[in-house]
């Protein structure tokens, strides 16, 4: 596995983007008496940022990567890695291959699952259980003298809450939420900070679960706001076979293909005038079925996705994760329709009744929104302050933690006091009690839109 960070193309230029892959554990070069190694602050080196992604999907590693791109341009010394390298190989499967089975073939029990994170529940214990597990090995990460650590993974923040509460990381915590739906599973009142893309995302956190959350843009590639020159565009639409007066809907299925993609290539199909391009990602069965259908352009994994979204007139998805944020990055309109369970219908609510993207339940209410949306053209959220963007509040946090500490050598940014053992024996036993969240509502598929 190895992390890769991202840099933006020449605007004229053919747009790609790396292929989003896991994070690493770097190498270690010197180790402390309880094998970690050790960084204590100085004033001599730049402040240092642990970023902790989950490859489950690609879209936690996409948010990481980028996050990780733009904290090194900014001066820190960044080290990305992957929590499902804290786990045993068979919790590491269970993870990966776990939520592709339950979101793809067991669709009920995968609602099941998502609904029961969200109370105490047996669901619950075991999810915390697998955390605990996890937090030796981050303990360890932890404590190698990072001036902030911030995750873009929901798992690894409840491990980090659960470090906190044992008094085994003491430097700035941030986590990142990647979902437009605030969940649970993303929230730990001992994680200092926690941060969202858009605005109706933090709203709707903050008043479920009573934890401050802010928004703090979209962490994608800079070269999906890069608009693509008309000629490539009809260049691109040309090569997929894409008609120059057909309205081209890119449908987004994520990397594992998941959802009834069929249903949604089907009522794409019935809708006149638009041709569907579907991104499979790494689903080659999926792409080989779709590619029976005519009309139908069924692509594969794609390094190209901005010069993509840049040739399409609209997105529909299926998820909301990380597609939907490049959408906005992109300017293009997007639309819910035939969404995953779990998060993807959580996802596609709050996305509705914050007016960013409607969720038709029907064909003909897919053939409305679509053209609703096409018609609307391309619309860029304002930009946030500069202070208020995700690495800049991370980068400040960090520097801040730096200048305090740099100075003593003993008050390292992970003080660890006594043996694990201990410290797990005096440990809190403060754990997650928020309010209970509202009942999830389905709002109407046209609803207005508030900018």
């Amino acid at each position: 596995m190895q992390a890769v960070q991202t840099t933006a193309p020449p605007a004229a230029a053919p747009v790609t983007t790396p292929d989003p892959v896991r994070a690493v554990r770097p190498r270690r070069a010197r180790r402390g008496d309880d094998g970690c190694e050790r960084h204590p602050a100085s004033a001599d080196r730049p402040p240092r940022v642990l970023v902790v992604t989950g490859s489950v999907g690609a879209g936690h590693n996409g948010a990481a990567n980028e996050l990780t791109r733009r904290l090194t341009g900014l001066g820190l010394e960044v080290s990305c890695r992957d929590y499902l390298d804290t786990l045993p190989r068979r919790y590491r499967r269970l993870l990966q291959d776990g939520y592709e089975f339950s979101a793809g073939k067991m669709p009920w029990f995968f609602e099941w699952l998502f609904q029961n994170e969200e109370h105490d529940s047996v669901v619950r214990s075991l999810t915390l259980y697998l955390c605990r597990l996890a937090s030796r090995e981050l303990g360890r990460w932890v404590d190698e003298g990072w001036d902030a650590v911030v995750t873009t993974f929901p798992f690894a923040a409840q491990s980090m809450g659960l470090l906190t509460e044992e008094g085994a990381l003491t430097v700035p915590t941030v986590c990142y939420l990647t979902d437009p739906a605030p969940h649970r599973l993303w929230i730990h009142p001992r994680v200092q900070v926690h941060l969202t893309v858009t605005e109706a995302t933090a709203a709707e956190g903050s008043e479920r679960y009573g934890i401050p959350m802010a928004a703090a843009g979209p962490l994608a590639c800079d070269s999906f706001a890069a608009p693509l020159p008309t000629s490539d565009r009809a260049t691109l639409r040309a090569e997929l076979g894409v008609p120059a007066d057909a309205l081209m809907a890119l449908l987004m299925t994520g990397s594992m293909g998941l959802g009834d993609v069929t249903s949604s290539v089907e009522a794409l199909r019935a809708v006149d005038g638009v041709t569907p391009v579907v991104l499979c990602g790494r689903n080659e069965r999926l792409r080989q079925r779709l590619s029976a259908f005519p009309d139908v352009v069924a692509l594969g994994w794609r390094t190209d996705v901005p010069a993509l979204m840049g040739a399409a007139d609209v997105l529909v998805h299926n998820a909301g994760g990380l597609s939907f944020t490049e959408a906005l990055v992109a300017g293009l309109p997007a639309v819910s329709y035939e969404v995953i369970s779990g998060h993807g219908r959580a996802n596609a609510a709050t996305l509705a009744s914050s007016g960013l993207a409607p969720w038709p339940r029907d064909p003909q209410a897919l053939a409305h929104a679509l053209a609703e949306q096409a018609a609307r053209g391309r619309v860029h959220l304002a930009p946030l302050p500069e202070h208020r963007q995700a690495a800049h509040v991370v980068a400040d946090l960090a520097r801040d933690w730096h200048a305090r500490h740099a100075t003593s050598r003993a008050s390292m940014g992970t003080t660890r006091g006594g043996s694990r053992t201990a410290r797990l024996l005096t440990a809190s036993a403060e754990r997650l009690r928020l309010r209970r969240p509202a009942p999830l509502t389905e709002p109407a598929a046209t609803v207005p839109r508030r900018v």
